[in-house]
């Protein structure tokens, strides 16, 4: 049996929902709160509808409780996206064992559901014989690119189990969790499958401060870049990513302009290098062509494409990517002491 020609894999809170919990008052909120009171964050149910007509993939992986998927799958339902699996974190059964640290932790639970999703599918290989690619979207408000980053490691097969294992007992997790995911890693073939990591800055976090992470790992802004990404290396078609760019227009007030120059960052941070902008343009000119009158939102797109192209100069062919360490210990142990300094 054949696969999806592309798997995405989708954190939930400050990736795809608007949610606040830095505080006791915000948890008691997102818990109560209606589904249609939950906000999207701009552009990422487009970007959803659009990677699931395109034939991907969706599972969502989120640390929320499992107390809350009524709640989560209506609001899903209500932005109308496709997804193929909602996994959420068992605090309850965590709390009734006396697991105090997998209430928090999310090393070890992330990275265990990453493996059995893996493992679990109907197949690893697409139509042509290749391995099923992967796109993973999460946050800088957690630990997503380093569980990201460990996850397409272990895919690879470029970090060792005894590597791995030693990297879990560090982030505090359990013996029978590391035990776990070991046992998945021995199940999943060892392919390269994750080409993007596509994190979020929802707390604006530098771009910068995820070099450390290798050029795999690429922050964004706004659902158009990631779209604008998931466009040049092949997941997505020119019309798609041109109904994400108007979805910010009409529904979030994006101008133009401001669209164009979320293209032009990425190129200057080397995450893009205008290939396929030919096609945009055509696609665009297609949209329009023989309309009396320009639908909402068009005049935008034309000022986006216009802005780009001014901007071609500053545009650079991608460099090869290459193997690039990463010190996951001296990772998590410096998330450890930020996090204890700020108690």
């Amino acid at each position: 049996m054949l696969g999806p020609v592309l798997v995405a894999r989708w954190d939930l809170d400050k990736t795809y929902l608007r949610t606040d919990f830095d505080t006791l008052r915000d948890l008691v909120r997102t818990a109560i709160e209606r589904p249609d009171q939950k906000r999207t964050v701009p552009g990422a149910a487009a970007l959803m509808r659009e990677l699931g007509d395109a034939g991907a993939a969706v599972h969502i992986v989120s640390g929320s409780p499992e107390s809350l998927r009524g709640r989560i799958v209506a609001k899903l339902e209500l932005d109308c996206v496709r997804w193929a699996s909602l996994t959420l974190k068992p605090n309850l059964q965590n709390l009734l064992r006396g697991r105090l640290r997998a209430l928090r932790g999310q090393v070890a639970y992330k990275l265990r559901a990453l493996l059995r999703a893996r493992a679990e599918m109907p197949a690893e290989i697409d139509p042509q014989g290749e391995p099923v690619r992967e796109v993973l979207l999460g946050d800088d408000a957690e630990q997503d690119a380093l569980v990201y980053s460990l996850y397409a490691d272990v895919c690879a097969g470029s970090l060792p189990p005894e590597r791995l294992a030693a990297v879990m007992r560090r982030a505090r997790a359990y013996e029978d969790e590391i035990e776990e995911a070991l046992r998945l890693v021995s199940y999943i073939r060892k392919d390269p499958v994750v080409g993007r990591i596509l994190i979020h800055l929802d707390r604006q976090s530098a771009p910068g401060a995820f070099a450390r992470y290798g050029a795999r790992v690429v922050p964004f802004y706004n659902y158009l870049q990631a779209a604008f990404v998931l466009f040049e290396d092949g997941g997505l078609r020119a019309r798609a990513v041109l109904r994400v760019a108007r979805a910010l227009v009409t529904q979030h007030h994006f101008a133009g302009d401001a669209l164009g120059q979320s293209y032009l960052d990425l190129a200057r941070r080397g995450h893009v290098s205008g290939r396929g902008m030919g096609e945009l343009g055509e696609g665009f000119a297609e949209l329009v062509r023989g309309r009396r009158a320009s639908p909402p939102g068009w005049s935008e797109l034309g000022e986006m494409l216009r802005r780009i192209e001014a901007g071609r100069a500053e545009l650079r062919p991608r460099a090869p990517e290459r193997p690039f360490p990463i010190d996951y210990l001296r990772l998590v142990e410096t998330r450890r002491r930020a996090r204890g300094s700020q108690r």
